[in-house]
């Protein structure tokens, strides 16, 4: 078990944390993206999601990728889920706890939105499509009950989590995706299924979803807990000034 991490928090992933200090050293390396011909980068996409699955250090997943995406995770490996396995668990303050399957999920009216997407130490892919079912959905077919405050996202990598007050998760443009970039949200990217959280930085989006929990009260996710906002409107925290996403 790892530490720093609260033991309602270990997942079914069997991956190694890796803290904030060893992501933020090794970002220098997304400079290199720059010089990449677009023909060069569809290549090194190609390769490095499949180099990441083979990498025990995780390295890989930082590396700069085509389109201007980079690969993140916070474990060293992650598990593969598809249709046959995948499950979407909605509980807590809800009077109807349910568990989805990827084709329950894409049975659900799908909500199609074109924004720009910002990380906090950066880069920008402008215009990218997400494709997915509105969180506000599947809240109202749990039922709220009195008293909750807001929405908790646990990830089956085993380490990743993320929070937003139920107001935020609400939003029309906050989406559990399946799609991205109009084809089925990729593992590297944080597939089958992963949170998009349009106007926010990216960190808020996120991958390998597999949990939602309605609470009390905000609970600090994983970057939280090391130091960033946890209200992370892109241009208004983290101390940057980058322009709206939506």
């Amino acid at each position: 078990m790892n530490p720093e991490q609260p033991e309602d928090e270990q997942g079914e992933g069997k991956g190694t944390p890796i803290g904030r200090r060893v992501l933020l050293g090794t970002l220098g390396l997304g400079a290199l993206g720059v010089l990449a011909a677009p023909a060069l980068q569809r290549g090194t996409e190609s390769f490095l999601a499949g180099a990441s699955d083979k990498d025990p250090t995780g390295l890989t997943d930082l590396l700069p990728n085509g389109g201007g995406f980079r690969y993140y995770s916070v474990t060293s490996s992650v598990p593969r889920k598809d249709a046959a396995d995948y499950r979407l668990k909605v509980d807590g303050l809800v009077a109807r706890p349910g568990t989805y399957t990827l084709p329950d999920l894409r049975a659900l009216p799908q909500t199609r939105l074109v924004r720009d997407v910002q990380c906090v130490t950066g880069w920008r892919v402008p215009g990218t499509p997400f494709e997915g079912v509105r969180l506000s959905r599947l809240l109202d077919a749990a039922g709220v009950r009195e008293g909750a405050g807001a929405v908790r996202f646990t990830c089956f990598d085993g380490a990743y989590s993320e929070s937003l007050t139920l107001r935020q998760a609400r939003r029309a443009d906050v989406l559990v995706a399946l799609r991205m970039q109009d084809k089925d949200v990729s593992h590297a990217h944080g597939g089958p299924v992963r949170l998009y959280v349009a106007p926010m930085y990216f960190y808020k989006s996120a991958k390998w979803l597999s949990g939602i929990t309605v609470t009390e009260d905000v609970r600090p996710g994983y970057w939280e807990r090391r130091g960033y906002d946890v209200d992370a409107w892109v241009g208004r925290s983290n101390g940057r000034g980058d322009a709206p996403t939506s």
